[in-house]
């Protein structure tokens, strides 16, 4: 794969666009615009494109409605959801293909599975296990622009499935590795990634480097701008990821954008951002649901979960609904299969992240004290290295974030 960026002398540059990017035929026509402007400036281009808009959305929730029709509480099996939901991909990769060649150049589109793509047998939130991009270098010998198809893969049992939501950047960084890219670029519909979401902070500071150790930890605390995935692919193959701004105009100088590499600058130790995740539900077993019961029961319906403290006496967890189809459905077997277990709806996680922050207990100390005055009483806390987190109902989600970011981002 290296053999084959060295004999042509053109670096291979993998760039993922979002559905923000590709949600109508004009915004589509500027991407195409930049990736022609990308290969035009000496660089074999492969484009990894998420599904236009809320497609994905309707989809899912047509899904629902027709397993509804007959009147019970089925749930869609998620085998037919990954067959339903990777269409929205495709979709976005012919028309994008389409647009490329309009403007003068050989372009062509893959699926995951064309596109060497491989994942274990998960419906919904596979992982993929291994690249084989030999039909992407193929076709960039060629002089072809390639089109991925993002978020979708085949299984080993020749399955059609579906990383999770934000699998799009996950396939981006899969292949910048398998194609050993020069650069992998995330462009979505803001320039970069910042030290808390600005709809909630107005305040928030744009962030010119990360590490990814600390993104990893944001995503997996509900950051959006890259998933949690995505960064710990780039992580373990040494990828740099820039991401930026889809609207920044094409061939502008220096566009402001967030690099996240192996090593950030070597500042102090401190807190970079404050994350927040509302689609989460809270897990309480008091006493009576032993670990195996509770790992077996996760593993049935297909349900991740984190923040896992069990023990004698009882403990928590936290679930996330994010690539959860059909959460009621979910927590009624959840509830049958393990009738001690208390679920609680309507919290949301708030976290701090950054380096050493438990280094001391000061951190935390402040962290509870910041909540206490904001009148807020955690139903559960976490602490570690790279977080400090609290479980909070919902609606004080964004005073919390705002009184946090004060506190550790801007003191």
């Amino acid at each position: 794969m290296a053999e084959h960026a060295s004999n042509r002398g053109r670096p291979i540059v993998v760039q993922k666009y979002g559905g923000s990017s590709m949600a109508d035929v004009e915004k589509i026509g500027r991407v195409a615009d930049r990736v022609v402007a990308t290969q035009q400036a000496g660089s074999d281009v492969v484009v990894v494109v998420s599904a236009m808009g809320k497609t994905t959305d309707g989809l899912l929730s047509l899904a629902r409605q027709v397993a509804a029709s007959a009147g019970g509480s089925a749930e869609p099996p998620r085998r037919e959801l990954d067959m339903l939901v990777s269409t929205g991909e495709r979709v976005a990769m012919s028309l994008l293909s389409i647009a490329i060649h309009a403007r003068g150049l050989q372009a062509i589109s893959f699926t995951g599975s064309q596109s060497g793509i491989l994942t274990n047998d998960r419906h919904f939130d596979a992982r993929i296990i291994e690249v084989r991009p030999h039909r992407i270098e193929d076709e960039l010998a060629r002089g072809k622009v390639v089109i991925v198809a993002g978020y979708q893969g085949m299984s080993y049992r020749r399955e059609i499935t579906t990383l999770g939501r934000g699998g799009s950047d996950t396939t981006a960084v899969a292949l910048a590795a398998a194609l050993t890219a020069d650069r992998c670029e995330i462009y979505s519909d803001v320039d970069g990634v910042y030290s808390a979401d600005p709809r909630a902070v107005p305040d928030a500071q744009h962030l010119p480097e990360l590490d990814h150790a600390v993104l990893q930890e944001m995503a997996e605390c509900g950051a959006k701008v890259i998933c949690a995935q995505a960064v710990e692919w780039a992580r373990r193959a040494g990828i740099a990821i820039y991401a930026r701004s889809t609207f920044d105009p094409v061939g502008s100088d220096g566009p402001r954008e967030t690099t996240i590499r192996k090593y950030a600058p070597g500042d102090a130790p401190r807190a970079r951002a404050v994350v927040a995740e509302s689609g989460v539900v809270l897990a309480r077993a008091e006493g009576g649901a032993r670990l195996d019961e509770v790992l077996h029961a996760a593993s049935t319906l297909g349900l991740a979960f984190k923040d896992l403290s069990l023990g004698q006496s009882g403990g928590a967890f936290l679930i996330p609904l994010l690539n959860v189809p059909d959460w009621q459905a979910a927590r009624r077997q959840l509830t049958a299969a393990l009738p001690t277990l208390e679920l609680t709806e309507g919290v949301a996680a708030v976290s701090v992240v950054g380096d050493g922050l438990a280094a001391t207990a000061e951190p935390l100390a402040r962290f509870t004290a910041v909540l206490r005055e904001e009148g807020l009483a955690p139903k559960l806390t976490v602490a570690g290295p790279l977080r400090l987190s609290a479980i909070i109902d919902a609606e004080h989600v964004a005073a919390a974030q705002r009184a946090l970011h004060r506190a550790f981002v801007e003191a």
